[in-house]
Protein backbone atom coordinates (compact mmCIF):
# COMPACT_ATOMS: atom_id res chain seq x y z
CA UNK A 1 0.00 0.00 0.00
CA UNK A 2 1.19 3.50 -0.81
CA UNK A 3 0.51 5.77 2.17
CA UNK A 4 1.34 9.17 0.67
CA UNK A 5 -1.77 11.41 0.62
CA UNK A 6 -3.71 8.88 2.68
CA UNK A 7 -5.93 10.19 5.48
CA UNK A 8 -4.56 8.66 8.67
CA UNK A 9 -5.77 8.64 12.26
CA UNK A 10 -3.28 8.13 15.09
CA UNK A 11 -4.75 7.35 18.50
CA UNK A 12 -2.44 8.09 21.41
CA UNK A 13 -0.92 10.82 19.23
CA UNK A 14 -0.16 12.92 22.31
CA UNK A 15 2.10 10.23 23.77
CA UNK A 16 5.71 9.14 23.35
CA UNK A 17 5.65 6.92 20.26
CA UNK A 18 2.47 8.51 18.92
CA UNK A 19 3.96 12.00 18.72
CA UNK A 20 7.01 10.71 16.85
CA UNK A 21 4.70 8.83 14.49
CA UNK A 22 2.75 12.04 13.81
CA UNK A 23 5.97 13.78 12.77
CA UNK A 24 6.97 10.91 10.53
CA UNK A 25 3.58 10.62 8.82
CA UNK A 26 3.61 14.35 8.09
CA UNK A 27 6.99 13.84 6.42
CA UNK A 28 5.54 10.91 4.46
CA UNK A 29 2.93 13.24 2.96
CA UNK A 30 -0.07 11.85 4.85
CA UNK A 31 -3.10 13.85 5.93
CA UNK A 32 -2.90 13.40 9.69
CA UNK A 33 -5.69 13.43 12.26
CA UNK A 34 -4.30 13.15 15.79
CA UNK A 35 -6.55 11.66 18.48
CA UNK A 36 -5.47 13.13 21.83
CA UNK A 37 -6.89 12.50 25.29
CA UNK A 38 -9.46 15.15 26.19
CA UNK A 39 -8.58 17.15 29.30
CA UNK A 40 -9.61 20.45 30.86
CA UNK A 41 -6.15 21.96 30.32
CA UNK A 42 -6.51 21.56 26.54
CA UNK A 43 -3.12 19.89 26.60
CA UNK A 44 -2.09 17.99 23.47
CA UNK A 45 0.70 16.19 25.28
CA UNK A 46 3.95 16.02 23.34
CA UNK A 47 2.24 17.47 20.27
CA UNK A 48 2.43 20.82 22.08
CA UNK A 49 6.19 20.72 21.47
CA UNK A 50 5.88 20.42 17.69
CA UNK A 51 6.57 23.49 15.59
CA UNK A 52 3.72 25.72 14.41
CA UNK A 53 4.56 24.71 10.85
CA UNK A 54 4.24 21.01 11.69
CA UNK A 55 0.93 21.56 13.46
CA UNK A 56 -0.55 23.21 10.37
CA UNK A 57 -0.48 19.69 8.86
CA UNK A 58 -2.29 18.07 11.79
CA UNK A 59 -6.00 17.99 12.62
CA UNK A 60 -6.40 17.58 16.38
CA UNK A 61 -9.31 15.50 17.67
CA UNK A 62 -9.71 15.50 21.46
CA UNK A 63 -11.61 12.57 22.87
CA UNK A 64 -11.48 9.40 24.95
CA UNK A 65 -10.65 6.03 23.42
CA UNK A 66 -13.22 4.45 25.77
CA UNK A 67 -16.03 6.46 24.18
CA UNK A 68 -17.59 4.55 21.29
CA UNK A 69 -19.24 7.56 19.68
CA UNK A 70 -16.13 9.73 19.92
CA UNK A 71 -13.95 7.04 18.35
CA UNK A 72 -16.39 6.51 15.50
CA UNK A 73 -16.56 10.25 14.85
CA UNK A 74 -12.76 10.51 14.78
CA UNK A 75 -12.54 7.66 12.26
CA UNK A 76 -14.92 9.13 9.66
CA UNK A 77 -13.29 9.71 6.25
CA UNK A 78 -10.08 7.97 7.39
CA UNK A 79 -8.11 5.51 5.24
CA UNK A 80 -5.57 4.12 7.76
CA UNK A 81 -5.74 3.89 11.56
CA UNK A 82 -2.65 3.59 13.74
CA UNK A 83 -4.07 2.64 17.15
CA UNK A 84 -1.57 3.44 19.90
CA UNK A 85 -3.81 4.78 22.68
CA UNK A 86 -3.38 2.65 25.81
CA UNK A 87 -2.55 2.60 29.48
CA UNK A 88 0.95 1.17 29.61
CA UNK A 89 2.48 1.41 33.10
CA UNK A 90 2.86 -2.01 34.70
CA UNK A 91 3.03 -0.85 38.35
CA UNK A 92 -0.15 1.22 37.92
CA UNK A 93 -1.90 -1.84 36.51
CA UNK A 94 -1.40 -3.56 39.89
CA UNK A 95 -3.16 -0.58 41.46
CA UNK A 96 -5.99 0.04 38.97
CA UNK A 97 -6.60 -3.00 36.73
CA UNK A 98 -10.17 -1.96 35.89
CA UNK A 99 -8.90 1.08 34.01
CA UNK A 100 -6.68 -1.15 31.84
CA UNK A 101 -9.62 -3.31 30.82
CA UNK A 102 -11.68 -0.25 29.94
CA UNK A 103 -8.93 1.56 28.05
CA UNK A 104 -6.97 -1.21 26.39
CA UNK A 105 -9.63 -3.82 25.63
CA UNK A 106 -12.74 -1.65 25.27
CA UNK A 107 -10.72 1.01 23.43
CA UNK A 108 -9.47 -1.54 20.91
CA UNK A 109 -12.99 -2.93 20.50
CA UNK A 110 -14.20 0.60 19.70
CA UNK A 111 -11.51 0.92 17.02
CA UNK A 112 -12.17 -2.37 15.25
CA UNK A 113 -15.96 -2.04 15.39
CA UNK A 114 -15.83 1.41 13.80
CA UNK A 115 -13.21 0.25 11.28
CA UNK A 116 -15.47 -2.58 10.16
CA UNK A 117 -18.53 -0.36 9.80
CA UNK A 118 -16.64 2.47 8.08
CA UNK A 119 -14.70 0.20 5.69
CA UNK A 120 -11.30 1.46 6.81
CA UNK A 121 -8.58 0.34 4.37
CA UNK A 122 -5.95 -0.57 6.96
CA UNK A 123 -5.77 -0.84 10.75
CA UNK A 124 -2.61 -1.23 12.82
CA UNK A 125 -3.19 -2.31 16.42
CA UNK A 126 -0.30 -1.69 18.81
CA UNK A 127 0.60 -4.62 21.03
CA UNK A 128 3.60 -5.04 23.35
CA UNK A 129 6.38 -7.54 23.93
CA UNK A 130 5.03 -7.87 27.49
CA UNK A 131 2.35 -10.24 26.13
CA UNK A 132 5.07 -12.89 25.75
CA UNK A 133 6.17 -12.77 29.38
CA UNK A 134 9.54 -14.23 30.27
CA UNK A 135 11.05 -15.88 27.20
CA UNK A 136 10.44 -19.63 26.93
CA UNK A 137 12.90 -19.67 24.02
CA UNK A 138 14.92 -17.06 22.15
CA UNK A 139 14.65 -15.18 19.98
CA UNK A 140 10.94 -14.71 20.74
CA UNK A 141 8.97 -15.01 17.52
CA UNK A 142 5.29 -14.33 16.93
CA UNK A 143 4.39 -17.98 17.67
CA UNK A 144 5.65 -17.72 21.27
CA UNK A 145 3.03 -18.47 23.91
CA UNK A 146 1.26 -15.51 25.56
CA UNK A 147 1.80 -15.19 29.31
CA UNK A 148 -0.21 -12.60 31.25
CA UNK A 149 2.28 -11.75 33.99
CA UNK A 150 0.65 -8.42 34.90
CA UNK A 151 -2.83 -6.92 34.56
CA UNK A 152 -1.32 -4.66 31.88
CA UNK A 153 -0.07 -7.57 29.77
CA UNK A 154 -3.35 -9.42 30.28
CA UNK A 155 -5.27 -6.40 28.96
CA UNK A 156 -3.01 -6.21 25.90
CA UNK A 157 -3.45 -9.93 25.21
CA UNK A 158 -7.20 -9.35 25.40
CA UNK A 159 -6.96 -6.40 23.02
CA UNK A 160 -4.87 -8.44 20.57
CA UNK A 161 -7.43 -11.25 20.66
CA UNK A 162 -10.33 -8.86 20.03
CA UNK A 163 -8.48 -7.43 17.03
CA UNK A 164 -7.58 -10.86 15.64
CA UNK A 165 -11.19 -11.99 15.98
CA UNK A 166 -12.33 -9.11 13.76
CA UNK A 167 -9.86 -10.17 11.08
CA UNK A 168 -11.04 -13.78 11.25
CA UNK A 169 -14.75 -12.99 11.61
CA UNK A 170 -15.14 -10.02 9.28
CA UNK A 171 -11.98 -9.88 7.15
CA UNK A 172 -10.95 -6.56 8.71
CA UNK A 173 -7.59 -5.64 7.11
CA UNK A 174 -5.49 -5.27 10.23
CA UNK A 175 -2.06 -6.08 11.57
CA UNK A 176 -1.06 -6.38 15.22
CA UNK A 177 2.21 -4.48 15.59
CA UNK A 178 4.34 -5.64 18.52
CA UNK A 179 7.26 -3.36 19.38
CA UNK A 180 9.79 -4.50 21.93
CA UNK A 181 11.14 -2.01 24.49
CA UNK A 182 11.10 1.36 22.74
CA UNK A 183 13.09 4.27 24.19
CA UNK A 184 14.06 7.77 23.14
CA UNK A 185 13.17 11.46 23.55
CA UNK A 186 9.79 12.14 25.21
CA UNK A 187 9.52 8.74 26.90
CA UNK A 188 7.66 8.64 30.21
CA UNK A 189 9.62 8.46 33.46
CA UNK A 190 7.73 5.22 34.17
CA UNK A 191 10.30 3.53 31.87
CA UNK A 192 13.76 2.56 33.04
CA UNK A 193 15.92 4.67 30.70
CA UNK A 194 14.29 8.03 31.55
CA UNK A 195 14.33 6.97 35.21
CA UNK A 196 18.09 6.55 35.11
CA UNK A 197 18.82 9.61 32.97
CA UNK A 198 16.65 12.03 34.95
CA UNK A 199 18.10 10.94 38.28
CA UNK A 200 21.64 11.44 36.97
CA UNK A 201 20.96 14.80 35.33
CA UNK A 202 19.38 16.04 38.55
CA UNK A 203 22.64 15.35 40.35
CA UNK A 204 21.72 12.12 42.10
CA UNK A 205 24.73 10.04 43.14
CA UNK A 206 22.65 7.00 44.08
CA UNK A 207 20.44 5.78 41.24
CA UNK A 208 17.39 3.96 42.58
CA UNK A 209 16.30 0.92 40.57
CA UNK A 210 14.37 -2.30 41.04
CA UNK A 211 15.66 -5.65 39.78
CA UNK A 212 18.67 -5.06 37.52
CA UNK A 213 18.93 -8.64 36.23
CA UNK A 214 16.11 -8.76 33.65
CA UNK A 215 17.12 -8.30 30.01
CA UNK A 216 15.36 -6.23 27.38
CA UNK A 217 15.47 -5.83 23.60
CA UNK A 218 15.84 -2.05 23.30
CA UNK A 219 14.56 -0.26 20.22
CA UNK A 220 15.18 3.42 19.46
CA UNK A 221 11.93 5.26 18.79
CA UNK A 222 12.87 6.23 15.23
CA UNK A 223 13.29 2.53 14.40
CA UNK A 224 9.94 1.71 16.02
CA UNK A 225 8.17 4.42 14.01
CA UNK A 226 9.84 3.23 10.82
CA UNK A 227 8.56 -0.25 11.65
CA UNK A 228 4.99 1.02 11.86
CA UNK A 229 5.37 2.76 8.50
CA UNK A 230 6.85 -0.27 6.75
CA UNK A 231 4.24 -2.63 8.21
CA UNK A 232 1.44 -0.32 7.04
CA UNK A 233 2.76 -0.61 3.48
CA UNK A 234 2.88 -4.42 3.53
CA UNK A 235 -0.24 -6.21 2.31
CA UNK A 236 1.50 -9.48 3.16
CA UNK A 237 1.16 -8.76 6.88
CA UNK A 238 -2.61 -8.30 6.90
CA UNK A 239 -4.06 -10.75 9.42
CA UNK A 240 -0.70 -11.23 11.12
CA UNK A 241 1.00 -10.05 14.27
CA UNK A 242 4.50 -8.71 13.71
CA UNK A 243 7.37 -7.96 16.07
CA UNK A 244 9.56 -4.89 15.81
CA UNK A 245 12.78 -5.92 17.56
CA UNK A 246 16.56 -5.57 17.30
CA UNK A 247 17.10 -9.29 18.03
CA UNK A 248 19.53 -8.48 20.85
CA UNK A 249 19.36 -8.00 24.62
CA UNK A 250 20.99 -6.14 27.48
CA UNK A 251 20.39 -6.40 31.21
CA UNK A 252 18.96 -3.47 33.13
CA UNK A 253 22.14 -3.39 35.20
CA UNK A 254 24.44 -3.24 32.18
CA UNK A 255 22.23 -0.57 30.64
CA UNK A 256 22.33 1.52 33.81
CA UNK A 257 26.13 1.29 34.00
CA UNK A 258 26.43 2.50 30.40
CA UNK A 259 24.20 5.51 31.05
CA UNK A 260 26.07 6.24 34.29
CA UNK A 261 29.35 6.09 32.35
CA UNK A 262 28.06 8.65 29.84
CA UNK A 263 26.67 11.11 32.42
CA UNK A 264 28.37 10.69 35.81
CA UNK A 265 30.77 7.76 36.34
CA UNK A 266 30.86 8.49 40.07
CA UNK A 267 27.24 7.49 40.56
CA UNK A 268 26.22 4.05 41.76
CA UNK A 269 23.12 1.84 41.64
CA UNK A 270 21.11 1.18 44.78
CA UNK A 271 18.15 -1.18 45.17
CA UNK A 272 14.75 0.35 45.90
CA UNK A 273 12.28 -2.27 47.13
CA UNK A 274 9.19 -0.32 46.04
CA UNK A 275 10.39 -0.60 42.42
CA UNK A 276 10.50 -4.40 42.51
CA UNK A 277 7.71 -6.28 40.72
CA UNK A 278 6.17 -9.35 42.37
CA UNK A 279 8.45 -12.28 41.53
CA UNK A 280 5.99 -14.13 39.32
CA UNK A 281 5.05 -10.90 37.56
CA UNK A 282 8.58 -9.84 36.61
CA UNK A 283 9.47 -10.53 32.98
CA UNK A 284 13.06 -11.72 33.23
CA UNK A 285 14.01 -12.00 29.59
CA UNK A 286 12.81 -10.29 26.41
CA UNK A 287 14.80 -10.97 23.23
CA UNK A 288 12.75 -10.59 20.09
CA UNK A 289 12.92 -12.13 16.64
CA UNK A 290 12.72 -9.69 13.73
CA UNK A 291 12.64 -12.37 11.03
CA UNK A 292 9.02 -11.70 10.03
CA UNK A 293 9.28 -7.93 9.65
CA UNK A 294 12.53 -8.23 7.72
CA UNK A 295 11.02 -10.87 5.42
CA UNK A 296 7.89 -8.84 4.61
CA UNK A 297 9.19 -5.24 4.59
CA UNK A 298 12.26 -3.12 3.93
CA UNK A 299 12.68 -2.47 7.66
CA UNK A 300 15.90 -2.97 9.55
CA UNK A 301 17.27 -1.22 12.65
CA UNK A 302 19.11 2.00 11.83
CA UNK A 303 20.33 2.92 15.33
CA UNK A 304 22.74 1.10 17.60
CA UNK A 305 22.07 1.24 21.33
CA UNK A 306 24.99 3.65 21.77
CA UNK A 307 23.62 6.00 19.10
CA UNK A 308 20.10 5.88 20.49
CA UNK A 309 21.23 6.50 24.05
CA UNK A 310 23.37 9.45 22.98
CA UNK A 311 20.43 11.11 21.23
CA UNK A 312 18.15 10.40 24.19
CA UNK A 313 20.59 11.79 26.77
CA UNK A 314 21.15 14.93 24.68
CA UNK A 315 17.39 15.52 24.51
CA UNK A 316 17.03 15.19 28.28
CA UNK A 317 19.94 17.60 28.84
CA UNK A 318 17.80 20.44 27.47
CA UNK A 319 16.50 22.13 30.65
CA UNK A 320 13.07 22.71 29.09
CA UNK A 321 12.73 18.96 28.58
CA UNK A 322 14.26 17.81 31.87
CA UNK A 323 12.04 20.18 33.88
CA UNK A 324 8.96 18.22 32.82
CA UNK A 325 10.13 15.13 34.76
CA UNK A 326 9.86 14.48 38.52
CA UNK A 327 13.09 12.64 39.25
CA UNK A 328 12.59 12.73 43.03
CA UNK A 329 9.63 10.33 43.04
CA UNK A 330 8.94 6.82 41.84
CA UNK A 331 6.67 7.27 38.83
CA UNK A 332 4.19 4.41 38.54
Amino acid sequence: MEIKNKKVLITGADGFIGSHLVERLIAEGCKVRAFVYYNSFNSWGWLDTLSKEQLTHVEIFAGDIRDTNGVRTAMKDIDIVFHLAALIAIPFSYHSPDSYIDTNIKGTLNIVQAAKDLNIERVLITSTSEVYGTAQYIPIDEKHTRQPQSPYSASKIGADCIAESFYRSFGLPLTIVRPFNTYGPRQSARAVIPTIITQLLNGKKEIKLGDINPTRDLLFVADTVNGFIEISKSDGLIGHDCNIATQSEISVGELALEIIRQINPAAKIVSDSQRLRPEKSEVYRLYGSNDKIMAHTNWKPQYSLAEGLAQTINWFKDPSNLSQYKADIYNI
